[in-house]
């Protein structure tokens, strides 16, 4: 039963991990290569949701839900940074956290003006919505190991992207060097512009990928941002390879250390005690994972060459 139990567990870590990959990896290109804080990165992830909603509404297909859903976000993150993002990139940190910060507060009122405060849901397509067997006696739902999938061949082909084409070699070159690389002839402004919109793309498709399984509803992508923050700062500002790492340890520390903390702390100490002392170190796990890597290698695990 216990086998069962963590191979279920690790899964779903697994899926947890990726989800927040796909959301890190837009914030660690814009704050690697544009040096720019984003708090509102997560409400990309939720508008992805909502959008996805109203467009399966809108045609009943899932697929074609998320493709309109994906263009829609990008169309949404590229007007944001055309209109207000773009006027703040030569600003302080300070700045860009307080208008940022704004943008969350205006756009969950605007979110529930157009969709209601109610939580919205989103079925799982027909053919993703059964479950397979893993092994006798063991079941897993379809739908996450397609997120789980999904998930890596994003990754695949964001380092195949960033490490391997000439858009990646600019978009590594303007991190390193901004001024430079304008000075070569390379619009830098529309460089920002695509990898920006590319971000809130990612984000919106995780927004997608997980609407089936959870409650569609305002704010629901400003707690998943603090941990796709703790998620850039282990593996490295800027780099994609330390970003899906750093993503699948945290998903796996979350999801195994709340389900086995107890059990665990009942090796060393009596059941009523480590009831109390288990949930408490399992939310405290990934940030204490955090300060370990600040101390002992304050660029994260994975730093992009030249950091």
């Amino acid at each position: 039963m216990f086998t069962y139990l963590f191979i279920v567990q690790t899964l779903n870590g697994l899926q947890f991990g990726v989800l927040l990959f796909l959301i890190a990896a837009g914030l660690t290109l814009v704050f690697g290569v544009m040096n720019f804080i984003n708090l509102a990165h997560g409400v990309q992830y939720m508008l992805g949701a909502y959008l996805a909603v109203m467009f399966y509404a809108m045609t009943g297909s899932m697929l074609l839900a998320l493709v309109f859903a994906l263009l829609a976000s990008l169309a949404v993150g590229l007007f944001l940074e055309f209109v207000i993002f773009r006027h703040l990139y030569d600003r302080d940190h300070l700045d860009q956290v307080i208008a940022t910060f704004g943008i969350i507060l205006f756009l969950d009122q605007a979110v529930k003006y157009v969709w209601g405060a109610a939580p919205l849901s989103l079925p799982i397509p027909d053919m993703f919505s059964g479950s397979v067997v893993l092994m006798p006696g063991l079941i897993y739902p379809i739908w996450r190991l397609v997120i789980i999938g999904s998930g890596i061949a994003v990754a695949l082909l964001l380092y195949v992207l960033v490490s391997r084409t000439r858009f990646g070699m600019l978009v590594r070159a303007g991190a390193n060097n901004a001024p430079m690389v304008s000075a070569l002839g390379v619009n830098i402004r529309r460089l920002f512009m695509i990898v920006f919109g590319f971000g809130t793309m990612l984000a919106g498709f995780a927004g997608i990928m997980i609407a089936p399984i959870l409650s569609v509803q305002p704010g629901m992508g400003d707690t998943i941002l603090i941990l796709a923050f703790v998620v850039i700062v282990i593996g490295g500002i800027g780099s994609i390879r330390g970003t899906f790492i750093a993503a699948l340890l945290i998903g796996l520390a979350d999801t195994l250390g709340r389900s086995f903390a107890v059990d665990f702390l009942r090796l060393f100490m009596a059941p009523s005690p480590a009831q109390v002392v288990g949930p408490a170190i399992a939310s405290m796990l990934i940030y204490l994972m955090m300060a370990l890597v600040l101390y002992f290698r304050p660029t994260g695990l994975f730093p992009p060459k030249g950091r």
